[in-house]
Protein backbone atom coordinates (compact mmCIF):
# COMPACT_ATOMS: atom_id res chain seq x y z
CA UNK A 1 0.00 0.00 0.00
CA UNK A 2 1.14 3.62 -0.95
CA UNK A 3 -0.02 5.19 2.53
CA UNK A 4 2.04 2.96 4.67
CA UNK A 5 5.17 4.52 4.46
CA UNK A 6 3.30 8.25 5.13
CA UNK A 7 3.52 9.80 8.51
CA UNK A 8 -0.06 10.65 9.13
CA UNK A 9 -0.19 12.40 12.02
CA UNK A 10 -2.21 10.61 14.49
CA UNK A 11 -1.07 8.60 17.27
CA UNK A 12 -2.86 5.33 16.91
CA UNK A 13 -0.59 3.23 19.92
CA UNK A 14 -3.27 2.74 22.60
CA UNK A 15 -3.47 4.16 25.55
CA UNK A 16 -3.29 2.68 28.93
CA UNK A 17 -6.53 2.99 31.02
CA UNK A 18 -5.05 5.62 33.67
CA UNK A 19 -4.03 7.40 30.53
CA UNK A 20 -7.78 7.41 29.71
CA UNK A 21 -8.74 8.56 33.14
CA UNK A 22 -6.49 11.31 33.68
CA UNK A 23 -7.38 12.98 29.94
CA UNK A 24 -10.75 12.59 31.15
CA UNK A 25 -10.60 14.28 34.48
CA UNK A 26 -8.37 17.03 33.25
CA UNK A 27 -11.13 17.75 30.39
CA UNK A 28 -13.94 17.81 32.74
CA UNK A 29 -11.68 19.85 35.24
CA UNK A 30 -11.79 22.54 32.04
CA UNK A 31 -15.49 22.18 31.27
CA UNK A 32 -17.66 25.09 31.32
CA UNK A 33 -20.11 26.07 33.83
CA UNK A 34 -23.52 25.07 32.99
CA UNK A 35 -24.70 29.33 32.87
CA UNK A 36 -21.90 29.81 30.36
CA UNK A 37 -23.63 27.03 27.98
CA UNK A 38 -27.21 28.57 28.94
CA UNK A 39 -25.19 31.77 27.66
CA UNK A 40 -24.53 30.52 24.77
CA UNK A 41 -27.57 28.95 23.74
CA UNK A 42 -26.25 25.69 24.06
CA UNK A 43 -27.92 24.49 27.05
CA UNK A 44 -31.87 25.73 27.40
CA UNK A 45 -32.69 27.69 30.17
CA UNK A 46 -35.67 26.41 31.90
CA UNK A 47 -36.34 24.34 34.36
CA UNK A 48 -39.21 22.64 32.75
CA UNK A 49 -38.11 18.18 32.65
CA UNK A 50 -36.20 17.51 29.84
CA UNK A 51 -38.75 15.48 28.30
CA UNK A 52 -40.79 18.62 27.81
CA UNK A 53 -38.64 21.23 26.80
CA UNK A 54 -39.27 20.34 22.41
CA UNK A 55 -42.98 20.93 23.81
CA UNK A 56 -41.76 24.21 25.52
CA UNK A 57 -39.69 26.09 22.80
CA UNK A 58 -42.52 24.83 20.08
CA UNK A 59 -45.24 26.64 22.30
CA UNK A 60 -43.01 29.77 22.69
CA UNK A 61 -42.28 29.77 19.36
CA UNK A 62 -45.91 30.02 18.65
CA UNK A 63 -46.69 32.46 20.51
CA UNK A 64 -43.91 34.69 19.31
CA UNK A 65 -45.67 33.96 15.91
CA UNK A 66 -49.82 34.97 17.05
CA UNK A 67 -47.99 37.99 18.76
CA UNK A 68 -46.20 39.10 15.67
CA UNK A 69 -49.32 38.45 13.36
CA UNK A 70 -51.82 40.65 16.14
CA UNK A 71 -49.26 43.16 15.64
CA UNK A 72 -48.96 43.36 11.77
CA UNK A 73 -53.00 43.07 11.53
CA UNK A 74 -52.83 46.15 13.36
CA UNK A 75 -49.96 47.90 11.72
CA UNK A 76 -51.41 50.83 9.75
CA UNK A 77 -51.58 51.02 5.88
CA UNK A 78 -49.46 52.98 3.52
CA UNK A 79 -52.16 55.75 3.03
CA UNK A 80 -51.77 56.54 6.70
CA UNK A 81 -48.11 56.50 7.15
CA UNK A 82 -48.14 59.22 4.02
CA UNK A 83 -50.64 61.09 5.71
CA UNK A 84 -48.94 61.45 8.75
CA UNK A 85 -45.31 62.09 7.06
CA UNK A 86 -43.75 59.46 8.03
CA UNK A 87 -43.63 57.84 4.37
CA UNK A 88 -42.74 59.70 1.40
CA UNK A 89 -45.65 60.23 -1.51
CA UNK A 90 -43.36 58.79 -4.02
CA UNK A 91 -43.46 55.72 -6.41
CA UNK A 92 -40.00 56.21 -6.98
CA UNK A 93 -37.45 53.20 -6.12
CA UNK A 94 -36.01 54.01 -2.37
CA UNK A 95 -33.02 54.62 -3.72
CA UNK A 96 -33.79 57.54 -6.00
CA UNK A 97 -36.10 58.99 -3.50
CA UNK A 98 -33.48 61.45 -2.26
CA UNK A 99 -32.74 62.71 -5.53
CA UNK A 100 -36.49 63.41 -6.11
CA UNK A 101 -36.68 65.21 -3.49
CA UNK A 102 -33.34 67.59 -4.52
CA UNK A 103 -34.84 67.93 -7.58
CA UNK A 104 -38.62 69.12 -6.34
CA UNK A 105 -36.66 71.96 -4.45
CA UNK A 106 -34.71 72.76 -7.05
CA UNK A 107 -37.66 72.81 -8.83
CA UNK A 108 -39.85 74.84 -6.34
CA UNK A 109 -36.52 77.17 -6.43
CA UNK A 110 -36.44 77.84 -9.76
CA UNK A 111 -40.40 78.71 -9.99
CA UNK A 112 -40.23 80.81 -6.91
CA UNK A 113 -37.38 83.00 -8.54
CA UNK A 114 -39.23 83.10 -12.12
CA UNK A 115 -42.04 84.55 -10.26
CA UNK A 116 -40.42 86.72 -8.12
CA UNK A 117 -38.53 88.27 -11.56
CA UNK A 118 -42.01 88.46 -13.39
CA UNK A 119 -43.56 90.60 -10.39
CA UNK A 120 -45.73 93.61 -11.22
CA UNK A 121 -43.70 96.74 -9.54
CA UNK A 122 -44.90 98.62 -6.91
CA UNK A 123 -45.97 101.58 -8.90
CA UNK A 124 -47.98 99.57 -11.26
CA UNK A 125 -49.78 98.04 -8.16
CA UNK A 126 -50.20 102.15 -6.99
CA UNK A 127 -51.70 102.78 -11.09
CA UNK A 128 -53.63 99.79 -10.73
CA UNK A 129 -55.79 100.88 -7.22
CA UNK A 130 -53.93 97.82 -5.40
CA UNK A 131 -51.54 99.57 -3.40
CA UNK A 132 -52.22 103.35 -1.88
CA UNK A 133 -49.77 105.85 -2.85
CA UNK A 134 -48.39 105.84 0.82
CA UNK A 135 -47.87 101.57 0.78
CA UNK A 136 -45.21 101.84 -2.16
CA UNK A 137 -42.35 100.25 -0.38
CA UNK A 138 -39.76 101.57 -2.60
CA UNK A 139 -40.60 105.20 -1.28
CA UNK A 140 -38.57 106.77 2.18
Amino acid sequence: MASEGKDTGVDTKPISPIERRNSLEKHLQHRPDPQDLKNRHILLDTNAAPSLQAAQQELERQQNTDSLKRHLEKRPDRDELVERNILPDSTAAPALQANQRSLEKHMRADSLEQKIQHRPKPEELVKEGILEENENPLKD
